[in-house]
């Protein structure tokens, strides 16, 4: 019988990313569209950890599913590390891509270009269906943010996080180059073991 696991989100983007991240591993993977029942969990934490934790325990708790669950955004040491846990909301709604990179981008253009290195990060969390957590793994990817848009790929800030040695923004790369470079990727190959040992033992 495959192990079911939910991803604590319902981005499809999101999924279709990590469907491709652990397509090797005998995992029925679905995300939260299915479990309309599901609340909308409040992220009040400060840190990415405690974002993350409050999704997986409280989905888990919800459905009574094995649920991986991770927070992640853009940090901006310059700019006192923000967009930070705010990256989502940083222009006030949630999930407006257009409005924060027009905020964020109006900062970068105040800094000057040694001062714009950035970097994301992504704190994965997997609990099982109690809300008991099994394992958390966290991920980054550092570059540098350019004044500009480039590319349409991608979500979020990707289209001004550079990646020096690509010369190439997220929103330019392809989604195989940037799935072996990116945060979440990192934060998902170390939670692999876990993975397999819980919801994929051998035979």
């Amino acid at each position: 019988m495959t192990a079911r696991l939910v991803f604590g989100t319902r981005n499809p983007k999101k999924l279709e990313e990590l469907r491709d991240l652990l397509a090797d591993l005998p995992i029925e993977l679905c995300d939260l569209s299915r479990y309309l029942h599901c609340p909308e969990i409040a992220e009040t934490g400060t840190t990415f950890v405690e974002n993350a934790d409050l999704k997986a325990i409280g989905v888990a708790r919800a459905i009574g599913e094995w649920v991986l669950a991770e927070d992640s955004g853009l940090v901006v040491p310059a700019l006192g590390g923000r967009p930070g846990v705010d990256s989502a909301i940083y222009a006030g709604r949630h999930g407006d891509n257009a409005a924060n990179n027009a905020k964020l981008l109006a900062e970068v253009q105040q800094l000057p270009p040694d001062q714009r290195s950035a970097y994301y990060v992504c704190v994965a969390v997997l609990a099982g269906p109690d809300g008991t957590v099994h394992a958390r793994t966290e991920g980054r990817c550092h570059g540098v943010l350019i004044p500009e848009l480039r590319g349409s790929g991608g979500f979020g800030y990707d289209p001004m996080f550079l990646i020096p040695e690509f010369h190439r923004t997220f929103g330019e790369l392809s989604l195989r180059v940037k799935q072996a470079l990116s945060h979440r990727a990192r934060a998902i190959a170390q939670m692999r073991p876990t993975l397999r040992k819980l919801l994929a033992p051998a035979n």
